[in-house]
């Protein structure tokens, strides 16, 4: 390819690409899996919101999902629950989980994202499956999801 005229002075040695890592961990411990997945919700938003006790519950949202496996399941609570502070600008502070054999039964709820009264800690852009994890340790339950900030 031929550099058109307009390209005087292009210097392709003059930029690079490289790795950044853009990451936050969320690390979870509970006694039962629907304590684990409330939690895992709270700490996602304690990552959002500096102060997640600001957040009143004003409204509520109810996500019904299905599946058997528990890491596939909570990685759809979370990002569902994303999505719906992304699409309708709400912040969440309290949970509550009902974690099944076939699926889960999840409410957050929260409010309307108020400047004046909620300060954004991180913008999350997504919840990724990178090391993502769901498991019995000793008497309580772990979780770990890796999230994109």
């Amino acid at each position: 390819m031929v550099p058109h005229e307009s390209w005087a002075g292009y210097h392709p040695s003059m930029y690079e690409l490289f790795e950044h890592t853009a990451d936050l961990g969320l690390r979870v411990r509970a006694t039962d899996l629907n304590t684990l997945f409330a939690e895992a919700a709270a700490c996602l938003f304690s990552a959002v919101v500096e102060d997640i006790g600001s957040v009143e519950p004003r409204v509520a949202v109810t996500v019904e999902l299905s599946g058997t496996d528990r890491e596939f399941l909570l990685f759809d609570w979370l990002r569902d629950l994303l999505l719906k502070h992304a699409e309708d600008h709400v912040v969440f502070g309290k949970f509550e989980v009902q974690v099944r054999d076939d699926g889960l039964t999840g409410t957050a709820w929260g409010e309307p994202f108020d400047a004046a009264r909620h300060m954004l800690a991180h913008e999350v852009k997504a919840i990724t499956y990178h090391e993502l994890k769901v498991v019995r340790d000793g008497d309580e339950w772990l979780a770990e999801v890796i999230v994109d900030i």
